[in-house]
Parts: structure tokens; C-alpha cells; sequence
């Protein structure tokens, strides 16, 4: 649903009748496909980090797929994002080469980052990827930074920062929330509230109501459900349009659950008994879009299999390629130390 200061009509209601008649079908296997290959993704780093092939910390964002295809799908080059230490769902939404992510993984010289930023730092900045981040609460004053530029240069690009429930604490988004509307910035906040902060539940560590929170600060806020990829697409359009248009900062806040723990290896005796599995049965992005586009005859089975395939061998060329990609040289560790201008 979204809630705003004025009434608007609910959105990602799972039994809602509504068709899609304005996607074509390009749109829809261009959605799909990217929602599949975040989760190829995930589930094979899974399995490698549990080998003790990757070093480093990982934290996977496997079951949030439609929130990071849902908003960047309405960006182009000139817009850029911030995102988390869960930061590989927004990479591949935003365009970075799968391929080269996996790389950086495996912290190899041809990753994205050379092999030194690893999945908690991985970025490219030529395709408006700011990078993940292991400081929670970090995105919001960069996408301040962003949207100010933005502004002035006159570009027409939007800002967008993806922080969860627990970032969202953070004094650093709270000022950004107050710098953003002062300055009356191009940006959106989007508050991915996957239930947990860590192990802490969002239930009961968020004070009061996002919703509110925006109110406060004078920006539209929005509610959506995480899970559906449509209410979410529509949402996001809404706010980046209303951002681009010179009218503000909006807040996003996205109900969803991670299917993995806060980090591999979490041991996730805070969660329920059977809660991870219950939530891969019934609320699955990628099976509640399957089931919309088949029920309003957008897309047959058929094409959605052959779109799984096609992200499940894009995964697999990328994990063989990595594991025979060269390491970093000694001379390597000299580069990207200073920054020439």
C-alpha cells in the first residue's frame, strides 16, 4: 500500500485484479531477467563462500530482487545510487558487469574494483554506482552530494540512496532527510525494511512510522509492498519523475524479507521457526511475478524458463571465469591510492 499526506490508492496488493497493459514485453523480460540473475547470483556466492572460495565478509540480497530491478529501471546514465554492505542486487539493477562483480569477489586484478573493494565496497562509478558500503547510514549524505550536483549542472539526474530499516536510524539519513528537502535536492530515499537490523527486528527498533518520519521532514512518503515488483515499478516512477520535474526529495519505504541471514554465516536464531523457508514458499518476488504475467497472458512459462536459463549460465561463465582470472600483482598494490585531477 502507500500511504501519503493525501489519500492515494493502494499498491502491491497481492490479490489486486489489476492488468499491466502499459509493459510490453520487452519491459517484462528485461524486469524478469535482471530479477533472475540477482538471484543466480546470490544463491551460487552462497555456495562459493561456503566452500571458502570468496574472502571477505558477504551479505547477500536474495529475496529483496524486485526493489533494486523495480527503481533502477526507471534510471539512465545520468542518475547514480548508494547502496549498503548488501550492495550486489543494486550493482546488477544499475548495470555493472556481472561478470566483473563476480571478479571483485574473488578479489581478483580484472575485478570492478581490482580485487580491493570486495563485495562490501564494490562500485563503478561510470555506471552511477557509488558503491556498497560497510558504514551503516552512508548513502544518504552521498546521494545529497549527488542531487546537489545534479541541481547545479542542470543534468536532469535523480539521486537515489537504498538504506535499511537499521541505516534508517542513523543521524547521518535523518540530516540528509532535513538537507535534501532545505535544498530541495533531486533525490529519493528508499528504506528497504527486510524485518531485521542485524538480528533486531524493525517491528521494534523503528520508532514511529517512516511515513511519518518523511511528513516530518516535508517530503511525500511512500509504503509499498517489497515483494511486488508492479507496485513498486509504479511507485518509483511517481517519485524519480516528481524529482526530475525539480519538485524534491520523496521517501520509499519497502516491506520485504531477506531469505539469507544478516551475513553468511549467521547462525539466525532470531528469526522463526521455519521463517526462511515459509517465506521462499509464499512470498517470492520472482513467483509473484511469474504469476501475475502468466495469469494476464503477458509472458508464457516458456519464455520465463528461458530466461532463468539465460541468467543461470551468465552466473556460471562468471564463477569459471573468476576462478581462472589472474591475482593482483605486487605492483598492484600501489594503484588507486591517490586520486590525480
Amino acid at each position: 500500500m502507500i500511504e501519503t499526506g493525501t489519500p492515494k490508492p493502494e499498491h502491491g496488493n497481492p490479490s489486486s485484479k489489476e492488468t499491466f497493459a502499459p509493459w510490453s514485453q520487452d519491459q517484462l523480460r528485461t524486469a524478469y531477467k535482471g530479477m533472475c540473475t540477482i538471484r543466480e547470483f546470490e544463491q551460487r556466492v552462497h555456495a562459493e563462500f561456503a566452500s571458502g572460495a570468496l574472502p571477505g565478509f558477504v551479505h547477500l540480497y536474495a529475496g529483496e530482487e524486485a526493489s533494486a530491478i523495480g527503481v533502477c529501471m526507471h534510471l539512465d546514465e545520468s542518475d547514480v545510487i548508494a547502496s549498503t554492505h548488501r550492495g550486489h542486487g543494486h550493482c546488477i539493477a544499475k548495470g555493472c558487469d556481472v561478470k566483473a562483480m563476480m571478479k571483485e569477489l574473488y578479489g581478483r586484478r580484472d575485478g570492478l574494483c581490482g580485487g580491493k573493494g570486495g563485495s562490501m565496497h564494490i562500485a563503478d562509478l561510470s555506471k552511477g554506482m557509488l558503491g556498497a558500503n560497510g558504514i551503516v547510514g552512508a548513502g544518504p549524505p552521498l546521494i545529497c552530494g549527488a542531487g546537489l550536483t545534479a541541481k547545479v549542472l542542470k543534468t536532469g539526474g535523480v539521486a537515489i540512496t537504498f538504506t535499511g530499516d537499521g541505516g534508517s536510524n542513523q543521524g547521518t539519513t535523518l540530516e540528509s532527510y532535513n538537507l535534501a528537502n532545505v535544498w530541495n535536492l533531486p533525490v529519493i530515499f528508499v528504506i528497504e525494511d527486510n524485518g531485521y537490523a542485524e538480528a533486531t527486528a524493525s517491528s521494534w527498533s523503528v520508532a514511529g512510522s517512516q511515513l511519518k518520519r518523511a511528513e516530518g521532514f516535508g517530503m511525500p512518503g511512500y509504503r509499498v509492498n517489497g515483494e511486488d515488483f508492479f507496485a513498486i515499478a509504479e511507485v518509483a516512477a511517481e517519485a524519480i519523475q516528481r524529482a526530475r520535474n525539480g519538485d524534491g526529495p520523496s521517501l520509499i519505504h519497502m516491506d520485504m524479507f531477506r531469505f539469507y541471514g544478516h551475513f553468511e554465516g549467521d547462525s539466525q536464531t532470531y528469526r522463526g521457526t521455519n521463517e526462511a523457508e515459509n517465506l521462499r514458499r509464499h512470498r517470492d518476488c520472482l513467483k509473484i511475478f511469474r504469476d501475475r504475467v502468466t495469469r494476464d497472458n503477458l509472458l508464457d512459462e516458456s519464455q520465463l524458463d528461458e530466461l532463468e536459463v539465460e541468467a543461470r549460465q551468465l552466473i556460471d561463465e562468471a564463477v569459471d571465469e573468476a576462478v581462472s582470472a589472474p591475482m593482483p600483482s605486487e605492483s598492484d598494490l600501489s594503484t588507486d591510492v591517490y586520486v590525480s585531477y
